[in-house]
């Protein structure tokens, strides 16, 4: 996001100094007053518990309890505490999909490591007490025998190896990989995880980064450092192809991986952080998801919030060296365009943003992890 975009009005002079001399600067940012965020989160919260909730506890049940999973994980990490009524019913709508492999979806779902993730997600975030222990097992257990492994006879050099999918027989592809690791993380699974190390090798796959961790050829055709969809089948971006036919690098995905790499356990100064990073301060905005336009525009705010608050530093520098104060930025953003009702919803409908549930629940989740850290596990 430019300084101009973002609402300020910087002199001439400064727009024209170096980036040597920006970065010593001040940080630029225009945060929302705390009491502004809450009052966000709180109305949204109320939209969800009075207008989005269903009898049965559930929130958009026609897509599968998948929604609903994200709307529990969303209103409990950001503040509603897990024994309110709308959570307590929203989980048990969510557990009467469970399943005796440990799987927590609906009866023969083409979906369901997807919806596990997301279950899983929702069952750690509200784990008080350890309440939810035996279900989160089974849940992780479910998950490691979904992913592409040795037990359908391949190997560390295929494209597939590591990686999830939708379900059982769905290719696997980055987002759903993310799923999984941030799912066996929060669920207190260690980074060098057997797992999550396998996961690791096909996140690696999915960067535009020719290199020991990925000798796939498509990356040569494109190698921006940046990160698209899936390497299987050949590889496909939802951004589509450069003019080499290389895979176009897109935002969301790039804080997928990003996130994902990090919490696999690698570190600031690894070559593929490095080039993920420099792909971001690139593209740093919030007016659109890069790459996509406003496709996928609360995937992308919930999921940049969540890799930058594992990656943990306070302020993100732009590509010319200006550090921005992310979190107060991305909450001016997400509060600038919720509803009057308290909900928040995506103009464009793909990937089902359209429904104010699910995008409520990103929203929530994004600003979230745009609360200062407080030491608490998140």
């Amino acid at each position: 996001m430019s300084i101009l975009r973002a609402g300020r009005c910087p002199s001439l002079w400064l727009l024209a100094l170096p980036a040597a001399m920006l970065a010593t600067l001040p940080v630029v940012a225009r945060a929302a007053e705390p009491a502004a965020v809450q009052a966000a989160i709180r109305r949204g919260s109320a939209y969800l518990a009075t207008a989005g909730q269903a009898a049965d506890g559930s929130f958009s049940a026609a897509a599968g309890p998948a929604v609903t999973a994200l709307v529990v994980a969303g209103m409990a990490k950001s503040g509603t505490p897990v024994d309110a009524p709308a959570i307590r019913k929203g989980l048990d709508y969510l557990l009467s999909f469970r399943r005796e492999d440990g799987g927590i979806h609906t009866p023969d779902s083409s979906i369901g490591n997807y919806e596990t993730a997301i279950a899983l997600f929702a069952l750690a975030a509200c784990n008080q007490d350890g309440r939810y222990a035996k279900e989160i097992e089974a849940a992780e257990a479910f998950l490691k025998e979904l992913q592409w492994d040795e037990s359908e006879g391949l190997t560390p050099a295929d494209a597939n190896y590591g990686g999830a999918g939708y379900g059982k027989k769905g290719r696997p592809d980055l987002s759903n990989t993310a799923f999984l690791i941030e799912a066996l993380r929060n669920a207190g699974a260690a980074e060098d995880d057997p797992a999550i190390q396998r996961a690791l090798l096909f996140v690696s796959r999915t960067q535009n980064l020719p290199g020991p961790h990925n000798e796939l050829p498509i990356a040569e055709k494109n190698p921006d450092g940046g990160f698209y969809y899936t390497p299987a089948n050949g590889g496909e971006s939802m951004a589509g192809t450069t003019p080499a036919g290389g895979l176009r690098s897109y935002a969301s995905m790039t804080y997928a991986g990003l996130k994902s790499m990090v919490f696999a356990g690698l570190t600031k100064d690894d070559p593929r952080v490095i080039a993920a990073l420099e792909w971001l301060a690139k593209h740093y905005t919030f007016d659109e998801n890069p790459g996509m336009a406003d496709s996928g525009l609360y995937y992308y705010y919930h999921t940049m919030a969540k890799a930058l608050d594992v990656l943990g530093d306070e302020t993100f520098p732009d590509a010319s060296g200006t550090p921005h104060a992310w979190r107060g930025e991305l909450s001016d953003a997400v509060l600038a365009r919720q509803q009057a009702d308290g909900s928040w919803v995506n103009p464009n409908a793909r990937w089902m943003e359209n429904d104010p549930n699910l995008v409520t629940a990103y929203a929530l989740m994004a600003l979230a992890y745009c609360q200062p850290p407080t030491g608490a596990a998140r």
